[in-house]
């Protein structure tokens, strides 16, 4: 099972928008796709910090020349410093945007834990149907 952490947006509540599950740990997506991962998630600042970074790097690389294996090592760090990063970046965008942390829960996938979190707020998934 996985571990989600669930952010609401009380005015509106429209359940596309307004409850968003980000799940803890690391990112592989954010791993493996860093800029077009931070794009389709609309981290605009974030990805192009990840532009920048990865730009840098390459030319560090260009610059330095070190073996090959060096170089892979520097961009698979740079690599799993973004995996690392990448929810905790979603969230940090979700604050702003207005959404509170709501608590976390667990699930094999976001469809059942978002299931599992309003069978234990009966209130709230009373909002969510009228």
């Amino acid at each position: 099972m996985r571990l989600y952490s669930v952010h609401l947006r009380r005015h509106g509540l429209d359940p596309d928008r307004d409850i968003v599950l980000v799940k803890e740990g690391f990112s592989w997506p954010a791993l493996l796709f860093s800029f077009l991962w931070a794009l389709s998630h609309r981290l605009w600042l974030a990805a192009a910090a990840i532009l920048l970074a990865v730009g840098t790097l390459n030319a560090a690389i260009y610059w330095l020349r070190p073996d090959v294996l060096s170089q892979a090592a520097l961009s698979l760090g740079l690599g799993v410093i973004i995996g690392y990063l990448g929810n905790d970046l979603r969230r940090r965008k979700l604050t702003r945007q207005g959404f509170a942390f709501a608590g976390a829960v667990s699930g094999d996938d976001p469809d059942q834990a978002l299931r599992r979190y309003l069978d234990n707020q009966p209130a709230l998934a009373a909002d969510l149907k009228s």
